[in-house]
């Protein structure tokens, strides 16, 4: 087999790994509650602009009185890292995060452009 045939091989099936995690995790963020920082990459929206996104929808769900869902502890951090102490996370369902989609009214561009992104995934 040529070397050019086995690198296009190699790379379609890396594009191919890529979709399918993707397609898998958008999979889990509708069959069960995730943290808003989850829902946001699956969504598609930059790790550091998901965490922004995240603390924004987190401070919106206090003013709202809204608790989430589910609460766990885990040793995963936001940029796919492990931790070494565990943490408490909390996990929330779609139905949430619509509702604190609804009442979030962010500034910063990015921002606003993450929130609709975020919603897309949300309603479908």
């Amino acid at each position: 087999m040529p070397k050019e045939r086995r690198a296009k091989r190699r790379s379609a099936r890396t594009i191919l790994r890529q979709r399918t995690a993707a397609a898998r995790l958008v999979a889990s963020v509708r069959r069960r509650p995730r943290s808003l920082a989850t829902v946001a990459i699956a969504a598609g929206v930059e790790k550091t602009t998901a965490a922004g996104i995240a603390s924004g929808l987190r401070s919106v769900a206090k003013r709202l009185g809204v608790t989430p869902a589910q609460t766990a502890r885990t040793r995963r951090t936001v940029n796919g890292g492990r931790a070494r102490k565990t943490r408490t996370v909390y996990r929330w369902t779609l139905a949430q995060v619509r509702q604190l989609l609804a009442a979030y009214r962010p500034r910063k561009a990015a921002y606003v452009a993450a929130a609709a992104t975020i919603a897309a995934l949300a309603v479908a």
